[in-house]
């Protein structure tokens, strides 16, 4: 079999990484930090204009009349030119860098959620949906900010240098050292702000926490009914709580591990005049044209007016930089799970009977073995039920035949072939699943159902529903069949929603079909409609139900019973109630659960009152 994972190759880490991706769209990239480059220059021209110009007004202080002034008007448009070109420069960076972030966010994005999409089931429960939006939602998201804003500072940033150096030969050498050796330093002072290892592990346990506050909002928002009714607060809430003190302490720790290093970074980029000032006065008393150094002095003294908000940008570059890598960490650790291998030569089956072979599962990271060498068949064109007491592994083996999970030993066979000889979108189209746990989409109601077969056509759909027992509730909406889920003011309750999602089951017309307690929610009436809904459905197909009610499942051709992750029984009802044996007990107890009345002393006390 062949493995389709996301890489071949190692991921590269830390900023080599975050520069992979932000070339990904390199002529785009390229021509940001080039243009920017070119912008950072361009901002320095209006400065030597200005020099130039303060020499002219100094030459002809004394004979104004004799001033040029078409030399004086060309130097005005000189800079007037530099600063619109500044401008301008930098906004077709900016154009080419938004251009390559959203077209690197778009591809990132789609190989993301394509991957989970791929992944299995098992991936998903064990990862909680805070975790994985946060990636999509941030993590890929603020690597679009640094392509498209921070990449061309940095470019511009590292421009400055350079630029300096060249004036240095046009100007005064030593003044320009001068001038240099504050930029020097707060390159200095940001490495080792950044570079230490105290800083990358707050930024870990930053992005982790945060995770968690996400994870545990979520959970508090869909629980939130649950809170009320038993009037907590958010601080009776403790897991969302403490994960919002965590986070708080984890940024106020993370600020004041850099509150020294800002300080100098500010003061030193900030007053470069300070470096400035005593090399002009140790340097007056022995220069010979005093008249050209003191006109260089005041060129440096404005020069240095440009310098802080170059680096000021820089530095908020390489604060985000370490964020962005460790969040694109994260997304790595995510895309390099691979999905479940795919044969090379993929089968397809004409019978459709399920078959267990010796099957057993752990699951990830678990000790203990969820199921233990299982066998049995499920027969085409008959109902099959697995039963037995709560966390015994019968959704579990309900969730292998989909390959929501691999199985770690044995083999699960549609119609004699083996499940992992099928290509995973042939298997999904054969093999309809109905989740104890409904979620509809905030889609109208025919979307909703439509989510079984998107080539269907309305009336296909509407008989879906009719035979899943909808058409009653649905008609009384709004809009019928064009009423949006989750609008306002329109609920359903929990049998409604359940019959929808039943309804995609019947609309994909799957030949296997299996049904995780697909009737909970529904009261007595509804519950024997859609058995007969069910009868009707299920000619030639094969039906693999899993129910903890016994009584729906007494027609069952065949019950098998699973404990512990293991068959320990499997026949008919009546033969398995009278052979005094767990589905003997199983049932017993059912019985005696629908007989339940309130007896005893509350009776009692009731009847004294």
């Amino acid at each position: 079999m062949k493995n389709h994972a996301s890489s071949t190759a190692p991921h590269k880490t830390g900023m080599a990484r975050l520069w992979e991706l932000a070339l990904r769209k390199k002529a785009l990239a390229l021509s940001a930090c080039a243009l920017s480059a070119a912008s950072s220059a361009a901002a320095f021209v209006p400065f030597v204009a200005v020099y130039y110009l303060i020499r002219e007004l100094a030459a002809y202080a004394a004979n104004p009349a004799n001033m040029d002034t078409a030399s004086m008007s060309r130097l005005g448009w000189i800079a007037f030119a530099g600063a619109g070109g500044a401008i301008l420069l930098y906004f077709a960076a900016l154009m080419c860098s938004h251009l390559a972030a959203f077209k690197t966010l778009y591809l990132l994005k789609l190989d993301f959620t394509r991957h989970i999409a791929a992944l299995p089931l098992g991936f998903h429960t064990e990862n909680a949906s805070g975790k994985l939006r946060k990636i999509v939602d941030e993590n890929i998201e603020k690597l679009e900010g640094f392509i498209a804003h921070q990449l061309p500072d940095i470019a511009g940033s590292f421009a400055v240098p350079v630029i300096t150096l060249v004036i240095l030969a046009v100007f005064d050498w030593r003044l320009g050292l001068a001038s240099l050796v504050p930029v020097l330093l707060s390159y200095l002072i940001q490495m080792l702000a950044y570079s230490g290892g105290g800083a990358q592990a707050f930024v870990k346990k930053y992005q982790t926490s945060l995770e968690e506050m996400n994870s545990a909002a979520v959970e508090y928002v869909r629980g939130v009914s649950v809170v009320k009714a038993f009037n907590q607060t958010i601080y009776g809430f403790r897991a969302f709580y403490k994960t919002i003190k965590d986070y708080g302490a984890y940024c106020l720790g993370y600020t004041k591990s850099f509150e020294v290093f800002y300080a100098l970074f500010i003061v030193v980029i900030n007053h470069v005049y300070l470096f400035l000032l005593p090399a002009i006065i140790l340097l007056s008393g022995r220069v010979t044209d005093y008249g050209e150094f003191a006109f260089a002095s005041v060129f440096y003294l404005i020069f240095s007016l440009s310098l802080p908000t170059t680096f000021i940008k820089l530095m908020y570059v390489s604060q985000n930089g370490m964020m962005i890598v460790d969040g694109v960490k994260r997304m790595d650790a995510v895309m390099d799970i691979p999905p479940l291998p795919e044969t090379a030569s993929p089968k397809t089956c004409s019978a459709y009977s399920v078959s267990f072979e010796n099957v057993s599962f752990s699951y990830t990271g678990a000790t203990d073995v969820a199921v233990k060498d299982v066998s049995f068949t499920a027969r085409q064109g008959a109902i099959t039920a697995l039963v037995g007491p709560s966390g015994g592994g019968k959704s579990t083996l309900a969730h292998l035949i989909p390959r929501f999970y691999e199985v770690s030993s044995g083999a699960i066979k549609i119609g004699g072939i083996d499940i992992r000889e099928m290509s995973s979108d042939y298997l999904m189209s054969i093999v309809s699943f109905v989740f104890q746990d409904v979620f509809l989409f905030k889609q109208s109601v025919l979307d909703n159902i439509l989510i079984g077969d998107k080539n269907a056509t309305r009336e296909q759909a509407i008989a879906a529903a009719e035979a899943a027992q909808c058409g009653e509730f649905v008609k009384a909406l709004p809009q019928g069949y064009d009423t949006v889920i989750g609008a306002k003011n329109i609920h359903l309750s929990g049998g409604e929603r359940q019959r929808l999602v039943i309804a995609r089951a019947i609309l994909k017309n799957a030949p296997i079909i299996a049904l995780d307690e697909a009737t909970a929610f529904a009261d007595p009436e509804n519950e024997r409609n859609i058995q007969k809904a069910f009868e009707r459905l299920i000619k030639n197909k094969t039906v693999i139900i899993i129910a903890h009610r016994l009584s729906t499942v007494r027609g069952a051709d065949k019950i098998v019973v699973v404990d512990n992750g293991r068959v320990v029984e499997e026949g008919r009802h009546n033969d398995l109630a009278n052979a005094g044996g767990r589905y003997s007990r199983l049932w017993e107890r059912s019985i005696g659960a629908a007989d339940w009345s309130i007896t005893g002393a509350a009776q009692k006390e009731r009847a004294d009152v």
